[in-house]
């Protein structure tokens, strides 16, 4: 039997503890707490992730149940739902914002050759949100409709890899169009997004920093054509012309010239019109690009289905956020531990193995390959899978 490490503890050596202390000092984390440190607070919720665990009395029936390992797995404080409550009232949740973004440098570093369908050497980003519902009368703060309450994460998703790198958590009534204004752009990178995040205003600051942009164009779209290529209408491509806005408003928020590319889709039957402000590709890979902003609909579907992030352990804005950024940073550590150890399962077959086998004291690379899944087919799997798209 192997006599090393807990699994639980195998996965916190993958934590930059250096870093995260450096984050709990940063907003005074630990001050003043005798016990049961931000440490023992991330543990535990990395617990009910990894678990699904469904409540607060939950995480401490079990962690209790096996309270003679936990000192072994890194809790040093007692585990009780009071405390592990007040802790997500009451530290700052960008203690685990900012260690989620630490482990979010690392995983791109791992995943910045992979390939994403796409012949492209720039960085490609889809940017969307997603809408997770609430009680109003438990979140009186995320008021979203009359009767309703919601909070909306809305994401910059790395299209290598399906790394989140840019997040942010609001009430349901922020459009999503004021993400681009907190969206730092990087020259040359593109970014794709639908056309709830239009707005030419806001579209000419990607041009004004050497960034591009991918989107779907509105039918009331109002423009005259300057120019337009041939292209070859048995890809699907219809159309690609250079257009110049001629909206009383857009003329002035877009004083330049924009690309616009129609491609029919064959296996949809849509005619899709894209807006973009790069004239280098072709349009074939222009249409491609957008058609792979499908992988972040893939994340939030993936994240809802696996972590713990659709009914949460407080009700406070605090405990909110905190519990999505401790989620992000156990999707983003599994994935480093996948490339680290260069697992070949998907990311959801991992799950499945350490949420049975968090105690076990066996090599993590080993339990993690010993076995081979029973149904080597994953056409006929109806879990959503990352990274084997």
């Amino acid at each position: 039997m192997h006599m090393g490490h807990l699994i639980f503890a195998q996965l916190s050596h993958f934590l930059p503890m250096h870093e995260f202390s450096r984050c709990v000092d940063r907003y005074r984390g630990d001050y003043k707490v005798r016990e049961f440190s931000c440490l023992d607070q991330f543990l535990c919720m990395a617990f009910a992730q990894l678990t699904s665990r469904e409540s607060l009395r939950d995480i401490e029936t079990c962690l209790r149940a096996v309270q003679p390992k936990l000192y072994h797995a890194g809790i040093r404080g007692r585990v009780s739902r009071s405390t592990l409550a007040d802790a997500n009232e009451r530290r700052d949740w960008r203690i685990y914002a900012d260690l989620a973004q630490v482990l979010i440098t690392t995983a791109r570093g791992f995943y910045a050759h992979d390939d994403f369908g796409v012949e492209l050497a720039n960085v490609a980003y889809a940017l969307d949100s997603t809408t997770i519902d609430l009680c109003l009368s438990l979140f009186p703060w995320a008021r979203f409709r009359k009767h309703k309450a919601a909070v909306k994460v809305h994401t910059l998703l790395d299209l290598r890899g399906s790394i989140p790198t840019f997040l942010r958590i609001t009430d349901g009534k922020t459009h999503d169009v004021f993400f681009l204004d907190e969206v730092i752009l990087e020259p040359g990178a593109f970014y794709v997004m639908d056309r709830g995040y239009i707005d030419f205003e806001r579209l000419y600051r990607f041009t004004q920093g050497l960034a591009f942009f991918v989107t779907r164009a509105k039918s009331n779209l109002a423009y005259t054509r300057l120019s337009y290529r041939p292209v070859d209408k048995s890809t699907g491509l219809r159309c690609d012309e250079t257009i110049r806005l001629c909206g009383r408003e857009t003329s002035t928020e877009y004083p330049v010239p924009l690309r616009r590319i129609s491609y029919f889709d064959a296996e949809t039957g849509h005619r899709l019109v894209f807006l973009t402000n790069n004239f280098e590709l072709p349009a074939l890979t222009i249409a491609l690009l957008y058609k792979k902003r499908w992988k972040i609909e893939l994340f939030f579907k993936w994240i809802k289905q696996h972590l713990h992030i659709k009914a949460f352990f407080g009700t406070s804005e605090n405990a909110v956020k905190t519990q999505v950024w401790i989620a992000i940073s156990v999707y983003v550590l599994v994935a480093i531990i996948k490339k680290e150890l260069a697992i070949k399962r998907n990311l959801s077959e991992i799950l499945q193995i350490l949420s049975i086998t968090l105690f076990e004291k066996v090599e993590l690379y080993q339990v993690l390959m010993a076995t081979v899944p029973q149904n080597e087919d994953s056409s006929l799997s109806n879990q959503l899978e990352l990274f084997d798209l």
